[in-house]
């Protein structure tokens, strides 16, 4: 597929599941063609990261479900934070395991399951919906009752994959994309390089396959399609294009001439990385 082809099963309303981490292995691609649509009013799951703030910026979000939303190097994503101080929607905001918990109960159709993670702390407090249950066995132990995150639709970046929806992490992380894939109605897989499925295996162990093609609707081809976040070992995350972002972000005009030269609407992901080219050229 392309990534207009899959923007384009997208709609309005739906819940959305981002996989990578923080800065690290997003789909940016995906993300960048998102903002070029009309979808909006999303419920976004995600370890968030500039995915995350993007479509903050773009006022896409009615309810966001995360963990965090980070930069990696910039501790807080600028946008996140910005559209959270104006209450621009809805946070469920969750422990890492908590969030993770809800994948898997997702992923096995299941309408919770029980974790420790939230026990004592606010996140019972913040979050009103969350109910907790009592184990059944002599034990007696009170646990947060996670429900399950159901996904209309993720969006995951890998470093390769093949046509059938095979995807490979080839970094140190897999982070959770597989459970967000398998939480989703659908899940739709970019890649940096589409590649045979017998190649798939020949340089790496069969566990780097995270993501099986069974529960994958779509493989999109997108090199350098997490970028500015990392692709290990494919590319590093690019540290100074991330540091403009968030320059720019702090002031509504420098972010308008930013987004007019690396974010119009009429533009596509090949336009995009010739202008970052540009970029960095003006930057020698």
């Amino acid at each position: 597929m392309t990534a207009r082809e899959v923007v384009s099963r997208l709609s309005s309303g739906m819940t959305i599941g981002i996989g990578g981490w923080g800065s690290r292995r997003k789909p940016m691609a995906l993300v960048r063609e998102l903002l070029r649509s009309d979808v909006t009013d999303l419920t976004v799951v995600s370890y968030g990261g500039p995915d995350v703030g993007l479509l903050a910026a773009a006022g896409r979000i009615r309810k966001l479900v995360a963990a965090f939303v980070t930069l990696d190097s910039i501790p807080l994503e600028p946008h996140f934070r910005a559209a959270r101080q104006r209450g621009a929607f809805e946070l469920m905001e969750l422990d890492e395991a908590m969030l993770m918990w809800g994948l898997h109960a997702a992923a096995n159709r299941l309408p919770f399951l029980p974790v420790r993670a939230g026990i004592g702390s606010d996140v019972m407090r913040v979050n009103t919906v969350l109910r907790t249950v009592t184990s059944p066995y002599a034990d007696g132990e009170e646990f947060v009752a996670m429900p399950a995150l159901r996904m209309d639709a993720a969006l995951v970046h890998m470093n390769r994959a093949d046509r059938f929806g095979n995807g490979q992490y080839l970094g140190p992380d897999p982070y959770f994309d597989d459970l967000f894939c398998e939480a989703a109605d659908t899940a739709y897989v970019s890649c940096e390089r589409l590649v045979d499925t017998a190649e798939l295996t020949e340089k790496a162990a069969p566990q780097t396959l995270l993501v099986k093609r069974h529960y994958v609707t779509g493989v999109v081809e997108t090199p350098n399609g997490a970028h500015f976040t990392s692709c290990a070992p494919d590319h590093p995350r690019d540290e100074a294009f991330q540091r403009a972002y968030a320059t720019a972000a702090a002031d509504p005009a420098a972010w308008a001439e930013f987004g007019d030269r690396f974010l119009p609407a009429h533009g596509d992901e090949k336009s995009y990385q010739a202008t970052v080219r540009t970029w960095h050229e003006e930057q020698q």
